[in-house]
């Protein structure tokens, strides 16, 4: 496969105001698109990304109301990461969190200046400082916002796997996925971490795989990690894509028109849910790039529900003031 790096990380809410309010008030992140998941179209699906909403910068998020608390464990993305231009930045957001109450731990892990902390519903993230970073390019920032440009969430950074058994995750990332080993890492309890890398590389190119053999497997509840989406071109490479997984014996879901994308899912050996995703259309398919994210979106394929659809929705109120 030639893949280009993250193309998005999907998540879970129980609350989508609380969620809307967090990214946006707090993180300083652009919504880029309220739609509808889907599969499911009575509840939300929000995307937060850069100022124009580009492959690689959205963290998306589900909202299921009754979604319960999350039991971390294996066979999970245990971490996702957001990029910032420079340890400076590393600097600033561990004073802004402070500053809303939210604990934040920095430490170096690859020679980068990282920041751990946690939403308000356990989303394990993490601020990675893109200083030295000559992969692929980052995001531009949203600048609507009270957090001055230059310190700005910029995209995705590199997403954690928690595995029990490393060598079937890695066969696939590296046989089937093109990944390259890039190195070994430490975290601060001693954990090891196995760290590959696609494409151009750097930040927004990155898994790193943790081999947890004794853990129970993660029950996902609000706060946890639905899946992981990898950059494609077009849909000729969702196609060649398709054809070898179906080569390795591994089910996938075909092609999936998403209508801002075309997909392709599969699930790794270890059970955690891979999506290829295609850089286009985008998110101004349907919307003024200026306006984007301020209204309830949907494809045309889900239009003619719209009423039906709207009246299952709590209101979100995300028009600009």
């Amino acid at each position: 496969m030639e893949l280009h790096g993250i193309h998005h990380v999907s998540a879970i809410t129980a609350n989508a105001a609380n969620n809307y309010a967090f990214y946006t008030k707090v993180l300083g992140m652009r919504l880029v698109k309220k739609t509808v998941n889907q599969d499911d179209t009575s509840m939300y699906h929000l995307f937060y990304a850069d100022k124009l909403g580009s492959p690689g910068t959205d963290l998306t998020f589900f909202e299921i109301h009754r979604a319960g608390r999350t039991y971390t464990g294996n066979n999970s993305i245990s971490l996702t990461s957001l990029r910032v231009s420079s340890d400076k930045a590393i600097a600033y957001w561990k004073e802004r969190l402070e500053s809303f109450d939210i604990a934040a731990q920095q430490v170096e892990l690859q020679g980068r200046q990282v920041l751990f902390f946690e939403d308000p519903e356990k989303q394990r993230l993490m601020l990675v400082s893109d200083q030295e970073n000559k992969g692929v390019h980052a995001g531009i920032p949203w600048e609507e916002t009270d957090v001055p440009a230059p310190f700005a969430i910029i995209g995705l950074g590199p997403v954690k796997l928690t595995v029990p058994e490393l060598e079937p995750t890695e066969r696939v990332l590296m046989d089937l996925m093109g990944f390259r080993k890039k190195a070994n890492a430490q975290l601060a309890d001693g954990t090891d971490l196995y760290i590959y890398e696609v494409g151009e590389g750097g930040t927004g190119a990155e898994v790193m795989l943790e081999v947890m053999p004794a853990l129970q497997k993660e029950r996902p509840g609000r706060g946890s990690v639905h899946h992981v989406a990898f950059r494609v071109k077009d849909k000729e490479e969702l196609e060649r894509a398709k054809k070898i997984l179906y080569a390795a014996h591994l089910p996938n879901s075909g092609l999936v028109d998403r209508y801002y994308f075309q997909s392709l899912y599969f699930r790794e050996p270890n059970g955690i849910l891979f999506e290829l995703a295609t850089d286009g259309p985008g998110f101004a398919t349907d919307e003024d790039p200026d306006r984007l994210g301020e209204t309830l979106a949907l494809p045309p394929f889900l239009e003619d529900e719209r009423e039906k659809i709207e009246a299952k929705l709590t209101p979100l109120d995300t028009k600009k003031k």
